[in-house]
């Protein structure tokens, strides 16, 4: 808790220079964003975990200092192409302690690797999401995207190009929300 505390107040000392959150959601910040991100921990298979787009740590930061805190193996990388923004992760990271790889570059930029999980939040529709995550997915890894009201419809477009077993799962922060979990996802066409 200390650590997410800590990060939580560099959020708020930093979010006066950059814009790293909807300043709206800053009196919820505790809600909407940690609890959000926090959400998906029980869900996490060990091994490597990708966070596309990571923006200011949500989901992929919180993660890292939740697997810290509990000795839960499996390193995180958190993708994050503006430099502002991943140099915010650098300092986050750096005062939570939380076990991280910053990768400040676009995620078409980096070199693939098999990640356990792949998780995203408010980066992209699902099926633009899984053409990012693809260089990245196995046989056995899974995703897990935070969605919200277009969830059900982005699900249904990326069917027509991909195979999956899809979970939805009631998000515990918002009530037109959900969790999107994927597993055995390939192109369900010749690419």
């Amino acid at each position: 808790m200390g650590r997410l505390q800590t990060y939580a107040e560099l959020l708020l000392k930093w979010q006066r220079r950059i814009n790293l959150v909807g300043s709206s959601t800053l009196p919820d910040l505790w809600r909407r964003h940690m609890l959000d991100s926090a959400q998906l921990f029980p869900l996490l298979p060990p091994g490597p975990l990708l966070d596309i787009g990571s923006g200011a740590g949500f989901p992929g930061l919180v993660l890292a200092i939740l697997r810290a805190g509990a000795g839960q193996p499996g390193r995180i990388h958190l993708i994050e192409a503006d430099s502002r923004k991943s140099a915010f992760l650098r300092e986050a990271a750096r005062v939570t302690e939380a076990p991280v790889d910053i990768h400040n570059q676009r995620i078409e930029a980096v070199a693939p690797f098999a990640a356990a999980v792949v998780t995203a939040r408010a980066v992209a529709p699902l099926g633009q999401l899984l053409d990012l995550a693809e260089p990245f997915l196995g046989a056995a890894s899974q995703c897990l995207f935070l969605k919200g009201r277009t969830g059900e419809d982005e699900l249904t477009q990326a069917a027509k190009d991909w195979k999956m077993t899809a979970e939805r799962i009631p998000s515990l922060t918002d009530p037109s929300g959900f969790i999107i979990h994927l597993r055995e996802v390939h192109r369900g066409r010749d690419a």
